[in-house]
């Protein structure tokens, strides 16, 4: 499948945002000078890259139509699980939100929220990405008619040109670009 393909593509460039994730951890936990608002960039690339672009692919399309065609995985299945790490992920980012805000208005000891949130939600995703990779998105590719493997590639499309059109990729992989020269 294309779509799997391409969310596999996907994962590879928020994995390199997540060993970024960790170098400014540790920039942090060194007390080395950094620009804080890097962060604020990594929260725009986790929203919009991967849980704007990328989610909105699994979650409305790939998730949506597993469960459609195998019910049980939803039903407090794998589907389930995953759609509950992506609303983990989602809460160590707003976290790591206020953390930031939290610093800045003077609290030197947020320095530990940003570094928990940042860690933490690196952990999850390494694992969840493992996860789908591996099992969900084989699982899709041997029990799915090829007909709903058509019909989700055509939306995943959708969704892909739609996010060309805006330059969503070419944004947020430049964006990734930066920080890795920044940090790494």
């Amino acid at each position: 499948m294309k779509s799997i393909q391409d969310m596999i593509s996907e994962h590879e460039n928020v994995k390199r945002m997540v060993k970024v994730m960790r170098k400014y951890s540790y920039a942090v936990l060194q007390g080395r000078e950094i620009d804080y608002k890097d962060f604020y960039m990594i929260i725009d690339f986790i929203r919009n890259y991967t849980d704007g672009y990328h989610h909105a692919k699994e979650e409305d399309i790939l998730f949506k139509r597993m469960g459609e065609e195998m019910p049980k995985l939803t039903n407090n299945g794998p589907i389930t699980g995953m759609l509950i790490e992506h609303d983990m992920a989602r809460l160590y980012v707003s976290s790591l939100e206020k953390a930031l805000e939290d610093y800045k208005n003077g609290n030197d000891e947020a320095r530990l929220d940003i570094i928990a949130n940042t860690i933490c939600y690196g952990d999850l995703l390494l694992r969840h990405i493992d996860k789908e990779n591996n099992v969900i998105y084989r699982f899709a590719e041997n029990m799915l008619s090829d007909k709903v493997k058509e019909e989700i590639d055509e939306k995943a499309e959708e969704v892909n040109k739609e996010a060309s059109k805006k330059k969503v990729q070419e944004k947020y992989l430049n964006m990734l670009d930066e920080l890795e020269k920044k940090i790494m």
